[in-house]
């Protein structure tokens, strides 16, 4: 495979929420700008990180239509469009194509989860709906469903089914992954603090967290071992690594939104379920970011 969906750092981006609960656009379009600017190599809207699970389908539409209209062909867009339920991801997956997005991300099945043949199939058939590239999106911490490797084997025979995000935590399946695919499967790290060890297997990049509140940085780490500079890479991981952890100090996006809050974006509360954190998770988090002078920059 010669071409790439992107390489380097891809913000698993925020959705802003104001205190009705609708999305902040006017904050939104800052963090477009703010990512652009910084070096952020790719923007991924509707994820994990962006609650696309508390958005309803129109907002989740709106939100894709707006990043692909005000980024405009600067970096890519990719968008979040899985679903537990296949016909919704199709639907979440056309819809994406028709905003100008790059490509898809798509979570494996949720809740009622599958075997690995329905994995296939749900897939396939997402692949089948549309015309640009899947990203597979692998995360059994959330989702309860591992994808196999010998299954990934079998998916990347989709001509767009392009990439997988990794968010496994198991580097030997990355590897095995790696040595049943090649090149017809690019992959990119789900977990920032597994983002140098990935890229020395053959990781493109990563879809990050971190990235959020340091563009800059998570794209310098990725571009060092593109570079296959892994000595500087892994200086620039260490030295951030108290920082990339504190970001999953709670349920993810609780800690990096209160984050960019912080940091001086009114990026509001996470929806619920999901509540704030803790008066000592806050602070403690609070302490982390004055110790990387991360507060107010804004």
């Amino acid at each position: 495979m010669s071409d790439h969906i992107f390489t380097g750092s891809g913000v698993a981006l925020i959705t802003p929420i104001q205190s009705d609960g609708k999305v902040n656009y006017k904050v939104l379009e800052q963090l477009l700008k703010f990512h652009i600017a910084k070096g952020t190599d790719a923007i991924i809207a509707c994820g994990t990180t962006g609650e696309a699970a508390t958005l309803s389908e129109k907002e989740h539409c709106e939100v894709l239509s707006f990043v692909s209209e005000k980024v405009n062909g600067r970096i890519p867009v990719i968008a979040g469009t899985g679903s537990n339920d296949t016909s919704t991801a199709v639907m979440l997956s056309r819809e994406a194509q028709k905003t100008g997005a790059d490509a898809c991300l798509c979570v494996t099945p949720y809740y009622n989860k599958t075997s690995q043949a329905g994995l296939v199939k749900h897939f396939n058939v997402i692949a089948d709906s549309v015309d640009i590239p899947i990203i597979l999106y692998n995360v059994p911490s959330r989702t309860g469903c591992n994808i196999q490797p010998k299954t990934y084997a079998e998916l990347c025979k989709h001509p767009n089914i392009r990439a997988a995000k990794e968010a496994s935590g198991d580097i030997s399946q990355v590897a095995l992954i790696r040595s049943l695919c090649g090149d017809n499967l690019d992959i990119y790290s789900g977990n920032d603090d597994q983002t140098v060890p990935f890229m020395s297997l053959g990781a493109l990049g990563v879809i990050s967290v971190f990235a959020n509140i340091c563009p800059t940085e998570m794209h310098q780490i990725c571009q060092l071992c593109l570079d296959n500079n892994f000595a500087e890479a892994q200086k620039l991981h260490f030295h951030y690594l108290e920082l990339m952890n504190i970001m999953f100090s709670d349920v993810n996006p609780i800690p990096v939104k209160t984050a960019m809050n912080l940091y001086g974006f009114d990026a509001g509360e996470c929806k619920l379920p999901l509540v704030p954190m803790s008066v000592a998770g806050y602070h403690n988090l609070k302490d982390c970011l004055a110790k990387y002078d991360l507060l107010d920059k804004v």
